[in-house]
């Protein structure tokens, strides 16, 4: 699994994920710091990645195209910082690795984490 983390989090989550043998890079490695959501959603499907974000627009992107590509993790929680909230999302993907390489939307709090298989 390929893990692309969106510009609302910190770039720090890329030592983690790494250090948890996940292949993830930030977008602002590949992409405009400005870019739209849509942008970001297109670049992660081409080249088969699964997003990491904050952000609930990606879900409601999925939800409005009916997509079934890319799968999208979000991370809800009030402290996103890899150091509060970064052993549950590791311990989801590597969890949920076959259903996000299927197409997924998995959500990860402190508490619980959802699955629900794409397309919405």
């Amino acid at each position: 699994m390929k893990l692309l983390v969106d510009m609302n989090l910190s770039p720090r989550w890329i030592g983690i994920l790494v250090q948890a043998e996940i292949e993830a890079i930030h977008w602002v490695t590949v992409g405009a710091q400005n870019a739209s959501d849509l942008e970001i959603m297109a670049y992660a499907r081409a080249n088969n990645y699964v997003v990491l974000t904050h952000d609930l627009d990606f879900s409601a992107i999925l939800a409005a195209t009916h997509g079934e590509k890319p799968s999208v993790v979000q991370i809800r929680a009030d402290d996103v910082s890899p150091t509060v909230i970064g052993k549950q999302v590791v311990a989801a993907l590597q969890q949920m690795a076959h259903e996000l390489r299927e197409g997924a939307l998995l959500t990860v709090d402190l508490n619980r984490t959802r699955l629900r298989l794409l397309p919405l």
